[in-house]
């Protein structure tokens, strides 16, 4: 392609980029420099870890088949080392296919155990959230305290709310089975059923979350202009009507945002689920991270198993925002 016609199609012919970005570096080499630490770190921290497990997730590498070399030692006291008959391989799409097919793991239990934790855990912190920021969004006596006593969950690590409600579902000594008992239900065993522990699990994740939810929306709902409800209210709408066509459409860049973050966030939920219920009964409540986890750390430690479980995890929420995105472009949202 000549010069004249790269600029008639619109196209920057390769010698000319690279210029515009030697003259951008002349210009402003104190940005790039400030920019370089950032870059380093994401791509020692996020980029490197990334494309290695990638790769790993072609592999059947495991614990014991690692090393290179097998090194032994000889009567004599010296070592001698010869190269491992048994060392790691391509394997191609074989981890995938035995995930997905069922015959290496529950990987369809997790899944599914996954979706319904996000779904209920998602729901419940948006629906619990919104309430609470409506309720405390009005003047009323003691408004500050009351915030500040709704954020302190947010303020506890994950690992110590775990423990603590852990402690409050004990089937012999915690307080809501005495609860139970003193209203004349029977106790209720929470980790010997699925849906019991997951329960648990639910209820522990949304005391967690809820907090951030609730400061999100409630920024949300100062923003909107009371122009507005005074309008509505002088054409005679009820709260409810106000509160469907004013708070609503007001909130929805707000809600767009937290519904995808608290969505990944709450997919990759490790802390909850591996202290509360830790798998509980026989593994029925394990999520894909949690998964990913046991492959990597318990037993016989299966690195590529473990990294096919993490590409999986990432695919999955590239997919879903990219069609949350899509979702929010089609009803005119900017995201």
């Amino acid at each position: 392609m000549s010069l004249s016609s790269a600029a008639g199609s619109g196209v920057t012919p390769g010698p000319a980029r690279r210029g515009r970005l030697r003259r951008s570096f002349d210009r402003h080499w104190y940005a790039w420099a400030m920019v370089a630490p950032t870059i380093f770190v994401l791509g020692a921290l996020v980029l490197y870890p990334l494309v290695r497990g990638i790769l790993q997730s072609f592999t059947n590498l495991t614990e014991t088949n690692q090393r290179a070399e097998v090194c032994s030692k000889t009567l004599g006291g010296a070592e001698s080392c010869a190269p491992n008959p048994d060392r790691w391989q391509w394997v191609g799409l074989d981890n995938y296919l035995d995930l997905l097919t069922g015959e290496r793991g529950h990987f369809w239990l997790l899944f599914g155990n996954t979706i319904v934790w996000t779904l209920a855990c998602v729901t419940l912190h948006y629906l619990v959230g919104l309430g609470l920021a409506v309720m405390i969004n009005r003047n009323f006596r003691g408004r500050s305290f009351y915030r500040v006593l709704l954020i302190v969950p947010w303020a506890v690590p994950a690992f110590v709310s775990a423990f603590a409600w852990k402690f409050l579902f004990n089937p012999q000594f915690g307080l809501i089975n005495s609860v139970l008992m003193q209203v004349g239900l029977d106790p209720v065993e929470w980790f010997n059923h699925r849906w019991t522990a997951m329960f648990a699990a639910i209820v522990t994740n949304v005391w967690l979350g809820v907090p951030f939810m609730m400061v999100a929306i409630l920024g949300g709902l100062q923003s909107i202009p009371g122009e507005l409800y005074e309008a509505a209210e002088m054409d005679g709408t009820s709260a409810w009507q106000r509160f469907r066509h004013v708070t609503l459409p007001g909130l929805r860049p707000v809600s767009s945002t937290v519904i995808l973050l608290g969505t990944i966030w709450t997919f990759n939920m490790f802390p909850i689920i591996y202290f509360v219920t830790g798998g509980q009964p026989a593994g029925e409540t394990e999520i894909l991270v949690t998964g990913s986890y046991r492959a990597a750390f318990e037993g016989l430690r299966n690195y590529s198993l473990a990294a096919t479980y993490g590409v999986l995890i990432l695919a999955l929420l590239v997919v879903y925002a990219a069609a949350y995105r899509r979702a929010l472009k089609s009803k005119g949202e900017v995201w």
